[in-house]
Formats: C-alpha cells, structure tokens, sequence
C-alpha cells in the first residue's frame, strides 16, 4: 500500500489531467503529479528516453530492466520486462536478466551494456575496463543516453520503492 494516497485525477489541473489520461492513470504517474512541474519534466525526460534517442531501444530496455532488478524494485521489472518485449527483447532475455552472465541469449554489445549498468548501480560507476567496453561498441550519443537512462530509472525504481507504488495489473503498467 502506497505511503501517501495517490493524487485525484479530478483534483488536477488540466495539463496533469491529460498526461494521467494518457498514461491510463498509473499509480507512479499518480504519485508523481503531486508536484505537476515535477511531473511535467519527469515525463519530458522519460519521453526523450524512450522514443528520441540513437541508443538500440534492446539495449535501453535491457539496461532498465536490469536497473530495476538491482533496485529490487518489482513495479519497473515488470514495466519495462512489457516494454521491452514490444521493442524486441525475447522472453529469453527477460528471463535471464537475473543472472545475465550465465546467459548465452546475449550480444556483445548487450552484455557491454549490463555489465556497464550492473557497476552503475551496484558501484557507482564503471571501471575503467567496463567503460572502455561499452564505449568502443557505442557512438558516444549513445553512451550517454545509456547514461542517462539508468540513472534515471535508478532514481524512478528509488521513487517507486520509497513512495511503496501498488502494483497494477500487467496491462496496466507503464
């Protein structure tokens, strides 16, 4: 159960309304709207994440879902697990997120990538030797957007464990 009660839709002002609407009134999107520019901006970022960047939207979803499972954070697992399979990632993949280096369902480059992230997460940054991987595998625009993607599901999955976000039925995630 959610710390905090959820914002009222009905409550918001119109702008708030509209982008809840479109995102069929998640509970994170719900919770995040107590602070509508806060909001506005989240969405913003998350957006250009998604669907404005070079990085190989495999990758993304690799790298955020393994985000989440390292912020033992279920909501985003399950999300972006959904999202990932609408881009590509095999149910393989998904399945092997848990113990990625044991698996043999990934590219170099996918494994570049979480092993990339695995150290962002659990260390901070990267090593050296981890750094230089991805980066000879990535043109720098996507370096950072694989950046800037993790830290901002690090900070999503944080906000989504701290805030205790009720799960929704699959459909209903986003």
């Amino acid at each position: 159960m959610a710390r905090i009660d959820y914002c009222d839709p009905a409550q918001a002002n119109e702008w708030t309304r509209e982008i809840l609407g479109k995102n069929r009134n998640a509970n994170i999107f719900r919770m995040l709207a107590h602070s509508p520019s806060y909001f506005e901006q989240y969405c913003r970022l998350g957006n250009a994440i998604r669907f404005k960047g070079e990085l190989d939207p495999i990758v993304r979803e690799l790298a955020i879902t393994r985000t989440g499972i390292l912020c033992k954070a279920p909501y985003e697992i399950v999300a972006h697990k959904r999202i990932g399979k609408g881009v590509g990632v095999t149910d393989e993949q998904n399945d092997a997120l848990e113990n990625w280096r044991a698996a043999s369902c990934f590219n170099e480059t996918q494994r570049a990538a979480l092993a990339f992230t695995d150290e962002i997460v659990t260390q901070q940054k990267p090593s050296d030797q981890t750094f230089n991987d991805i980066a000879g595998r990535l043109t720098p625009g996507a370096l950072v957007e694989l950046q800037i993607s993790v830290g901002f599901y690090i900070m999503t999955s944080k906000f989504l464990e701290i805030f205790a976000i009720d799960m929704q039925p699959v459909a209903d995630v986003v």
